[in-house]
């Protein structure tokens, strides 16, 4: 199997190799499950995505699917329409629990493994609002730049069911949390930016690198909630290389990930920041993280302990107690993987 995907992977750099445009622009990414995909990531190749797209085709008020689970309903989601107080009203949300958004990433949808997995282990923890979101019907699609493109309005329309959460049962924003896996982690900053960095917390899941920067007005950023955190396991490939949090986490170094072997795509490495959070949840046993000077340590891969320790992850979460900087800390190559 592994051989074969090296042939695979190999036959991709040669179709790469004899394209016209600029290699420098062609990356191989893979989908949800692993499955590489050649992608143009030049932003002026227009041929690749028409900038009236999010505008015709997707309306994020309706088109977004938003599904709550609750103790009294854990494995039976109740949908939730942000033009539909009923569905709202009418629903098992309870204002006196906290809420936590789930949301995926490129050529998934709500039944991406981290949605399931992080539903069932805070259901199992305690009373909770678990709402998935749904952005499939953009997110799946073999143009990376097009689901790209549309971070910013999928992240509105979370906003926007918060603000009727707000109107409509008494929300508290302060309890709340949006927990986004590589596209999903900016999308999940976008609700923040929505709601000006009222959000209790952002957990970016290895934020996806291939057309971001920090700075970008898209981009998940340190402002976009009261406490933002990274966890980056595949950075520089498929996740973003530079911290676009208060606190940053680097398990293993944040490249590789042991156990994934010879991993070509990156998509190992890139799942392992779900599983690390979704482990983190309800272990007994966790992923303490040394505070180190700067980001370029991580780089030059060494760590002078600069502060206090931290947690990386885990319910709740950080905020509240002054986590801030970059966090290096070493994992087991399978689950359970943290090691106190």
């Amino acid at each position: 199997m592994m051989f074969a995907r090296t042939l695979i992977f190999i036959g991709f750099l040669a179709a790469a190799s004899a394209l016209p445009l600029d290699h420098a622009n062609w990356q191989l990414v893979p989908n949800a499950n692993g499955h590489l995909h050649l992608v143009n990531t030049n932003p002026y190749n227009l041929a690749e995505v028409d900038p009236t797209e999010p505008e015709v085709h997707f309306n994020p008020e309706t088109d977004i699917i938003f599904t709550l689970f609750t103790r009294s309903n854990p494995t039976q989601g109740q949908v939730l329409q942000i033009n539909n107080a009923g569905s709202i009203t009418g629903s098992n949300f309870n204002p006196a629990h906290p809420t936590r958004f789930s949301i995926h990433g490129w050529n998934s949808n709500g039944n991406h493994f981290k949605n399931t997995g992080i539903r069932n282990e805070l259901l199992a923890r305690g009373d909770f609002n678990v709402i998935v979101v749904d952005w499939g019907v953009v997110a799946i699609n073999p143009n990376y730049i097009s689901s790209r493109n549309f971070v910013g309005p999928v992240g509105f329309g979370v906003g926007r069911l918060i603000d009727r959460l707000i109107e409509l049962r008494g929300a508290n924003v302060n309890t709340i949390y949006a927990i986004g896996f590589s596209l999903g982690a900016h999308v999940a900053g976008n609700a923040g930016k929505h709601l000006n960095g009222r959000l209790n917390s952002i957990i970016a899941l290895d934020p996806a690198g291939p057309l971001f920067s920090a700075g970008q007005s898209d981009a998940v950023s340190p402002q976009d909630g009261l406490y933002v955190e990274t966890i980056m396991t595949n950075a520089g490939l498929l996740g973003i290389n530079v911290p676009l949090g208060q606190a940053n986490f680097y398990p293993n170094g944040g490249r590789t990930q042991p156990g994934c072997g010879i991993d070509v795509s990156g998509a190992c490495a890139h799942d392992r920041a779900p599983h690390f959070y979704i482990e983190s949840i309800r272990s007994s046993v966790p992923f303490r993280s040394t505070r180190c000077a700067n980001h370029n340590e991580i780089l030059n891969g060494v760590c002078t302990p600069s502060g206090a320790n931290a947690n990386m992850a885990g319910e709740p979460s950080n905020f509240g107690r002054g986590v801030n900087g970059i966090f290096f800390l070493t994992t087991n190559s399978a689950a359970p993987f943290a090691q106190g």
